[in-house]
């Protein structure tokens, strides 16, 4: 193996961020068993029965009554899982010198993010049982056509609407460098509403940065902790990645693909359901109790399919490597851009293979800072 640049090369920290991932993926295990325990138990026990039982006379009717169920299945979730939640996004990152947010921020965060999963959640339900009820033979085909347009919608609000709730955003001060920036995004072809920085830093010693939103949200956001310890460009580097996500239309790769999946997913859920709604004691598919056999079937496949996903977004990623190497004609500040993020992050620079193709979205450090030595050629 050839040998790695720093600051990513000392052994101690190396092993940090291997016992760091370690420790993470151990608890994505410990996760999806309790969630898969979870919906188990409910629908063996006959306790999603009793659940809809007690609130069909608090809230009646179908809408009610889902609407109801929906809210109490996400926040028990949210109650179960706060032991690993405050673990992994509190506990864990402050152990390994990444999170400076207090327990009450942490706190409030996941207040808010369990809110916003409902908020999100709960059309969703109440479309699934409307379609269920009215439209019992092709519920599934409509139920995932609403939810890819929700996706789309939600991808364009994200900027003004969800990042705002954790991040206080300002437009970006270095009037030098906002230019470079949005000249390299026009170069490509995409405009943008500005270049803004979040404030990270109140929360983690972590970093990113982010092409947002659709159309007019379309915007340059960069964290705080990347502004201020990066080079102007490095910074380029790490957006011209961003850029080539966008030439390259993964945005929309990635929305027909998960829209592909939850095709697939309601349609096994539309097997499943008649065949085990008798044998569960469900009313009918149209039984809001059901939710929890809807919710188990879905996540199944979606797990089942997770080495898929993440093949298909590691080579998207690379794609997008080797697009900000040609389009900056700078390797070394791509590598160099590499480097520092995966000591911020703590990031396994080279996980086991196992590890890379089961669990890992982008490629090792180690193959994304070999690529960049060998891209050239058109963009």
């Amino acid at each position: 193996m050839p040998e790695l640049p720093e600051p990513i090369a000392d052994p101690r920290r190396r092993e940090q961020a291997r016992e760091y991932a370690r420790r993470r993926r151990q608890l994505f295990v410990l996760e999806l068993g309790l969630g898969t325990t979870f919906l188990v138990v409910l629908l063996a026990s006959r306790a999603n029965i009793r659940l809809r039982e007690a609130l069909v006379p608090l809230a009646p009717g179908l809408f009610g009554t889902v609407a109801a169920y929906t809210t109490v299945l996400v926040l028990g979730a949210a109650l179960l899982f706060l032991p690993t939640a405050c673990y992994g996004g509190y506990i864990l990152p402050h152990r390994y010198g990444l999170s400076v947010q207090s327990l009450a921020g942490w706190c409030s965060d996941y207040a808010k993010g369990t809110a916003l999963g409902l908020l999100q959640t709960l059309p969703v339900t109440l479309a699934v049982y409307a379609l269920l009820r009215y439209a019992p033979t092709l519920w599934w085909l409509w139920a995932a056509l609403i939810i890819i347009l929700l996706g789309i919608v939600l991808a364009q609000l994200a900027p003004i609407l969800v990042v705002p709730l954790f991040f206080r955003q300002r437009p970006l001060e270095d009037e030098h460098l906002r230019r470079r920036l949005v000249a390299l995004a026009e170069a490509c072809g995409t405009r943008v509403g500005g270049v803004y920085v979040i404030d990270m830093s109140r929360r983690t010693r972590a970093t990113n940065a982010a092409l947002m939103g659709l159309g007019r949200t379309r915007r340059i956001v960069l964290g705080d902790t990347l502004w201020e310890r990066f080079e102007p460009v490095e910074i380029e580097a790490v957006l011209a990645h961003e850029l080539g996500h966008h030439v390259h239309r993964d945005l929309w790769r990635g929305i027909a693909l998960e829209g592909a999946l939850v095709f697939l997913a309601l349609w096994v859920a539309g097997r499943v359901l008649p065949l085990l709604a008798a044998p569960l004691g469900l009313a009918g598919i149209d039984d809001p109790a059901g939710l929890p056999l809807l919710a188990l079937a879905t996540g199944a496949l979606f797990t089942l399919l997770l080495p898929v996903t993440n093949g298909y977004s590691r080579r998207r990623e690379a794609a997008a490597d080797r697009f900000a190497v040609r389009l900056t004609g700078n390797a070394a500040a791509w590598k160099s851009a590499l480097c520092k993020l995966a000591d911020q992050n703590l990031a396994e620079v080279d996980p086991p293979r196992w590890v890379e193709w089961l669990l890992s979205s982008h490629p090792s450090i180690r193959h994304r800072l070999e690529a960049a030595d060998k891209s050239a050629g058109p963009t």
